[in-house]
């Protein structure tokens, strides 16, 4: 019987969260261990169990997280939760499997522990990002992230961030503090990476424009940029006198050619421009409108 609450979209964000904890499970085991750097989250507290007590990193990782999904429960709801008890159990799987499996070799980099935390800093950013952005975590300190993110607005990368540098701390018990500091950079870049992965590639610049010559401006975007754009009405504070405010959203490298084509038309104009995360719309999340050359007359 097919189940009527599942679909290709469900199936896609399976298989995004398996590969993403595939890749995690790979930079932990490949690369992590092997050059003596410590984790944030979960995963560190699990190397500090596996350095006392030799436990094999799945097994502790399954384990420790049967409070933290029981939390996950009651603040995340049932879908992300039965995501998160399967990124938790791939998880633990991929990490017996890269330990156990003899194809793939470690990479011993401690001959330069900046380029070996690079790389484990990207791989697993890259892995959690990946399963965040599907809607998924890999249990731990990711369900504490999520939850954070709902709760109190907080972005998974900067939750993680946190959790990361307390665990190091912790790891002081059995690292010294030379690999700790190179920890930290792993941290770091794992930070950023989780939160672009997360966005998108879809980022953009948001631009509020204001001036008396609106209009002027905003023909200029028309046939110069090729970008749609939406007036707002407002007042101003001063004399209380009508205005029109152009909004846009522009690609980042677009910026400094609008920045332009408003100083040639009004060197006085007032122009905010802020960061947008993810854009879904035409030109951004599918393909543009183009219009034919001979329309901008």
């Amino acid at each position: 019987m097919k189940l009527k609450w599942w679909d290709k979209h469900n199936s896609l964000e399976i298989l995004m969260i398996t590969i993403g904890c595939a890749v995690y499970a790979f930079s932990l085991d490949m690369i992590s261990i092997p050059n003596g750097l410590a984790d944030g989250g979960l995963s560190g507290i699990t190397l500090i169990i596996r350095y006392f007590l030799h436990i094999n990193l799945g097994v502790s990782t399954l384990v420790l997280n049967i409070p933290l999904i029981l939390i996950g429960f009651r603040y995340l709801g049932k879908r992300v939760m039965i995501y998160t008890l399967y990124g938790t159990v791939c998880l633990s799987l991929f990490l017996m499997l890269w330990s156990h499996q003899t194809i793939i070799k470690p990479l011993p980099l401690k001959h330069d522990l900046l380029l070996s935390s690079l790389a484990a800093g990207v791989l697993s950013g890259f892995g959690i990002g990946l399963v965040f952005r599907y809607n998924g975590t890999t249990g731990g300190s990711d369900i504490m992230a999520r939850v954070g993110q709902l709760k109190l607005g907080m972005s998974s990368g900067k939750g993680i961030l946190i959790m990361d540098y307390i665990v190091l701390f912790l790891s002081l018990s059995y690292l010294d503090i030379y690999h700790i500091m190179y920890s930290l950079i792993v941290s770091f870049v794992l930070a950023r990476m989780i939160d672009l992965v997360q966005e998108g590639p879809n980022r953009a610049k948001a631009v509020l424009i204001i001036s008396d010559r609106y209009q002027e401006i905003a023909y200029l975007i028309d046939i110069t940029l090729d970008r749609g754009w939406t007036y707002l009405n407002a007042e101003g504070g001063h004399k209380n006198d009508p205005k029109q405010i152009i909004y846009l959203m522009i690609q980042p490298r677009e910026v400094p050619q609008l920045k332009e084509l408003i100083r040639s038309v009004d060197s006085k104009a007032f122009v905010t421009v802020l960061d947008a995360h993810e854009v879904i719309g035409e030109g951004f999340s599918y393909q543009r409108k183009r219009y034919h050359i001979s329309l901008h007359k």
